[in-house]
C-alpha cells in the first residue's frame, strides 16, 4: 500500500486545515469595498493592510519551518491554526484601521505556522513519485479555499458584515481542537548532523534569504516569489477594479472570484500529477508563467460580465497549476530539509504578497488599469528568465 493512502486520513486533515487558513483569507475579497467605505480607506492604505498579513508571515515562516523540523509537525500546526482563529475574530470586531493592521499581521503568524508544517508533513507522508499528487492535494485545499472564501464572505455578509470573519474564527479553533485528537504525528527523516545542514539551522531569516541564491531550486524561489505579486496583485486590486469600473456588487465579485478558481481544483485533484509527469515541471512552470501574463493584460480590454469571468477563469487555473508545481519541483531537491525548504517557500511567496498589494494600491490611486500593467509585466520577465533556465538545463543534460 502506498505511503499516500495508508496516511489518507492524515492527510484529509490537513487539507481541512489549510483550506480554513485560506478561506479565512478569501472571506475578505467581496467585503473589503464596503470595509474601505465604512473605514474610509484608499487604494494605497488597503495594500499596505494586505501587505501586513504578508509582512509577518514572511518573518515567521523559517523559524515555523524549522520548529516543524525540531519539534514537531503536529504541535506547529495547533499552534498556528489557534493564532489564525484569533486573528479572525479580531478582525471582525476591529472599528479602526490600527486594529485591523494588528489583526492580519497577528493572522500572518498563524498562516506562517501552519503552512510549513503542512507542507513538511505531506513530504513526509509520501514517496517521491506520489509527491506531486501529495501537494496537488493541498493545493487543491488552498484553491478550493480561495473558491469558497468569496462566496461564504459574500453570503454571510447579508446578515452583517463582520459576521464571516466571527464564522471563520469559530471555524479554526474547532479544527485545531480536531487536529490535537486526531492527527498523529509524521514520520520524519532523522535530521542531518553534518557541516553542510547545521549552518542553515543557526542562519536567521535576512541570511537564509541573502543565501538561497546558491540553491539548486532559487530560481524555483523567485517564480514562487513573482508568482505571489502577480497573483497578490491581482486580488488585492480585483474587487476596487470592477467595483470602479463596472459598479459590481460584493455578490458579483465572490461569484467571479468562485467561478475563476473553481478548475483549479478540480485539476489538482484529477489530472495534477499526470500533467507534471506527462510534461515536466520546467514545461509547465514556462507556460503556466506566459499565460498568467496575457491573461491580466486581456482584463484591462474586456467588460461584459461573462468576458471577465472567462479571463478570471483562464487567469486563475494558470496559477493554481503553477503553484503545486513549483512545490513539488522543491520538495523533490529538498531531500531530508523539507520543513526549511517550505518555510523558504513560504517566505518568498510572503514577499511577493508584501510588494504586490503594496505597489497595487499605489498604483492604484494613479491610475485603475496600472496595477495590472506591472503585474503582467513582472510575470513576463519571469517567462523569458525561466525560458532561459529551461534551455541552459537541456545544454548542461
Amino acid at each position: 500500500m502506498s505511503l499516500l493512502l495508508k496516511n489518507r486520513g492524515a492527510m484529509l486533515l490537513l487539507m481541512l486545515n489549510i483550506f480554513l487558513i485560506f478561506t479565512g483569507v478569501g472571506l475578505v475579497i467581496p467585503i473589503m469595498p464596503t470595509y474601505m467605505n465604512i473605514l474610509h480607506i484608499n487604494g494605497s492604505i488597503l495594500g499596505l493592510l494586505v501587505a501586513a498579513f504578508s509582512l509577518t508571515q514572511l518573518l515567521f515562516s523559517p523559524l515555523a519551518g524549522k520548529l516543524s523540523d525540531s519539534w514537531g509537525r503536529k504541535k506547529i500546526i495547533i499552534a498556528g491554526m489557534l493564532v489564525f482563529a484569533f486573528s479572525e475574530w479580531l478582525f471582525g470586531f476591529a472599528s479602526s484601521p490600527f486594529l485591523l493592521f494588528a489583526s492580519r499581521m497577528i493572522g500572518g503568524i498563524g498562516a506562517a505556522l501552519t503552512m510549513p508544517a503542512v507542507m513538511a508533513y505531506t513530504a513526509d507522508v509520501t514517496t517521491d513519485e506520489e509527491r506531486a499528487g501529495g501537494m496537488g492535494f493541498i493545493n487543491a485545499a488552498i484553491t478550493t479555499g480561495f473558491i469558497i472564501g468569496p462566496g461564504i464572505g459574500g453570503f454571510l455578509a447579508e446578515y452583517g458584515v463582520r459576521v464571516p470573519f466571527y464564522a471563520a474564527a469559530a471555524a479554526a479553533a474547532v479544527a485545531a481542537l480536531i487536529t490535537l485528537l486526531i492527527l498523529p504525528e509524521s514520520a520524519r527523516p532523522k535530521t542531518r548532523t553534518s557541516a553542510e545542514s547545521v549552518p542553515k539551522n543557526k542562519q536567521n531569516l535576512l541570511t537564509q534569504l541573502m543565501s538561497s541564491y546558491r540553491e539548486p531550486y532559487f530560481l524555483s524561489l523567485i517564480i514562487v516569489f513573482v508568482m505571489s505579486f502577480g497573483l497578490a496583485n491581482y486580488e488585492t486590486i480585483f474587487g476596487l477594479f470592477v467595483d470602479h469600473k463596472f459598479g459590481f456588487t460584493p455578490k458579483d465579485i465572490a461569484f467571479i472570484i468562485t467561478f475563476g478558481s473553481i478548475s483549479g481544483a478540480v485539476v489538482q485533484v484529477t489530472i495534477f500529477g499526470w500533467i507534471l509527469n506527462r510534461f515536466g515541471e520546467e514545461r509547465v512552470i514556462t507556460t503556466c508563467l506566459i499565460i498568467a501574463s496575457l491573461f491580466i493584460v486581456l482584463t484591462l480590454f474586456v467588460q461584459q460580465f461573462w468576458a471577465i469571468t472567462l479571463v478570471t477563469f483562464i487567469l486563475f487555473l494558470s496559477i493554481d497549476i503553477l503553484r503545486p508545481a513549483i512545490g513539488t519541483q522543491m520538495s523533490k531537491m529538498a531531500h531530508d530539509q523539507q520543513g526549511y525548504v517550505a518555510g523558504l517557500n513560504s517566505a518568498f511567496t510572503s514577499l511577493g504578497n508584501i510588494a504586490g498589494p503594496v505597489i497595487a494600491g499605489l498604483l492604484f490611486d494613479i491610475h485603475i488599469d496600472y496595477p495590472y500593467l506591472a503585474a503582467a509585466l513582472v510575470l513576463f520577465a519571469c517567462f523569458l528568465l525561466s525560458l532561459r533556465a529551461a534551455r541552459k538545463s537541456r545544454m548542461v543534460a
